[in-house]
């Protein structure tokens, strides 16, 4: 299970029990929840987005000003919900005499972003001159300079967010547990009812029956673009009709020192915007916008995505002389994109869909990251609608919209400095790296610090990740639970010396389990998605 602080943490090895599951989980509503996943906690689309938590200011131009005003209203949301996950971040958009969009237009649609956002975006847009743009951002192509527009959204940590909502539910009491794969949902013989959710264990060392059933009163499937596939080989719909648009969107990651942005840059390229990222590991510079047909296990960037992606830099940054030898690496995912009647993949909608079958199966699809936690509040009151009056009336309302880790808030974010200069007079943990640990974890850092004394920071953050989010894999902390994959040069594989016997106490790998989570790890990063681009 995913765990949290107020479980028990000891020094022997963890492992996923029996009776983790026999038990009754309840959500925040008082409802009994189970969620299983079939490989690792976002490993799909979730760990793959352009890591922002933002309104979507190219959706003014499709006039989506419904779905911009939810975003940003969570957005504000998220602010106070995860505040060591999601970070405000100034956005720059350059205004050249060729752009497609003109400078008055685009200061006019700034207005109208604040005005969306209420007027409470951690600092107001602003207009610069060519001259106060170039000396804003002087790595910035200077020829047909117009102008610029700057405005406020932010980054955030996609996987982890993932794993702070599911320590939170935990927390509450709902079960998760992840390489879990739903089967097949069986009926009952005499209601015709769905009932039953026959599930596999695909991590056969976790404790868990190699196949066991769960029962459920009332089934949601929230499998992103696996929707359809799921629908069509669990025969919940008898005349099944796909209704998603999958499109492919590919990233490229670089070091901060080689691609040196003091802010986000939105640079308006052919297909689609692109943008620049600047965080505290990297410089991502993403997305394509592409349909996508093929295995959704095996989405990769191609030659054609990382030159398409390299051109727009080159052109938007031309000083810098980047190469495809500078790109650290490059990673891929799909957008579980409804069908509409758009002609072209950048203008189908990013709004969701919720429907449920037979009464009983509740289906969500489509939306955007920024809006995970509304679409969930609406994807339950959707499923209690199914219930009796008398249940409903013993469950509360929605109260999702609080920290997800009882430690963290933003009053205790602000007090991180002092958290810093409290630590480093307890410890001997280098300033860089006590630096990064309260950065990511605020003031959960101390608990940590204090559960594994003595411990280096890659140490500290290995024995958390396989103690309080499920992380059994190597490869699954190299690429969600901390950002070593895309963002060190070598991939974090300096680092193993350190990270390898964490998990070989706290598993208890022998020596050829370890070997063969190396090889794991040395096919994934083999595998296309981090290979040198020529």
């Amino acid at each position: 299970m995913v765990k949290g602080y107020g479980t028990d943490v000891s020094d022997s090895t963890f492992s996923l029990q029996a009776n983790d599951y026999k038990g009754h989980g309840l959500d925040l509503r008082g409802m009994k929840v189970a969620l299983v996943e079939m490989n690792d906690f976002a490993e799909g689309t979730s760990s793959r987005s352009s890591k922002l938590i933002h309104g979507g200011i190219r959706y003014l131009e499709n006039q989506e000003f419904k779905l911009v005003f939810e975003a940003l209203s969570e957005r504000a949301k998220l602010f106070e919900m995860a505040p060591h996950l999601a970070h405000p971040l100034r956005f720059l958009i350059p205004i050249y005499e060729s752009s497609r969009v003109s400078y008055g237009l685009m200061k006019l649609g700034m207005w109208l972003y604040d005005a969306l956002s209420l007027f409470q975006a951690p600092e107001l847009h602003e207009s610069l001159k060519a001259k106060q743009t170039m000396e804003r951002l002087p790595e910035l192509q200077s020829k047909g300079l117009k102008g610029s527009v700057v405005y406020s959204d932010a980054y955030m940590d996609d996987d982890r967010l993932v794993i702070e909502t599911l320590r939170s539910a935990d927390e509450a009491g709902a079960v998760c547990l992840n390489y879990i794969k739903a089967k097949k949902i069986l009926k009952n013989s005499t209601s015709g009812r769905f009932e039953t959710v026959v599930c596999e264990n695909r991590f056969s060392d976790s404790g868990i029956p190699e196949e066991f059933k769960i029962q459920a009163r009332h089934i949601v499937s929230a499998v992103g673009v696996w929707t359809d596939e799921l629908n069509s080989d669990l025969k919940i719909e008898e005349k099944f009709k796909p209704r998603l648009r999958p499109t492919k969107g590919v990233h490229l990651t670089f070091r901060r020192d080689r691609v040196p942005l003091s802010c986000a840059v939105v640079m308006g390229a052919v297909k689609r915007i692109v943008f620049g990222i600047p965080r505290h590991e990297m410089v991502i510079i993403g997305t394509t916008d592409t349909d996508y047909t093929g295995n959704l296990e095996e989405v990769r960037a191609t030659d054609e995505d990382v030159r398409y992606l390299l051109k727009v830099t080159q052109e938007y940054f031309p000083g810098l002389n980047i190469t495809s030898k500078d790109i650290v690496a490059t990673y891929a995912g799909i957008r579980p994109l409804v069908k509409d009647e758009s002609d072209s993949e950048g203008k189908t909608s990013r709004e969701h869909t919720i429907f449920t079958l037979h009464d009983q199966v509740t289906f969500v699809a489509g939306g955007k990251y920024t809006t995970y936690r509304l679409m969930a509040e609406q994807v339950v009151d959707e499923c209690i609608k199914y219930f009796s009056i008398e249940e409903r009336a013993r469950w509360s309302r929605c109260s999702t919209a609080q920290p997800l880790n009882f430690l963290i808030n933003s009053d205790s974010r602000r007090a991180d400095d002092l958290l810093f200069e409290e630590l480093r007079e307890q410890v001997s943990m280098p300033d860089e790296g006590l630096r990064r640990l309260i950065d990511r974890h605020s003031v959960e850092a101390r608990e940590m610090i204090k559960t594994w004394k003595g411990f280096s920071y890659w140490e500290i953050e290995a024995a958390h990740a396989i103690a309080f989010t499920s992380c059994h894999h190597l490869v699954d902390f190299y690429t969600r639970r901390v950002p070593l994959v895309l963002s060190e040069v070598d991939h974090g594989l300096s680092k193993l010396d350190e990270i390898l016997p964490i998990f070989q106490h706290y598993l208890g790998w022998s020596e050829k389990e370890s070997q063969n989570q190396i090889q794991k790890l040395n096919k994934h990063l083999d595998l296309g998605a981090y290979r040198d681009w020529e």
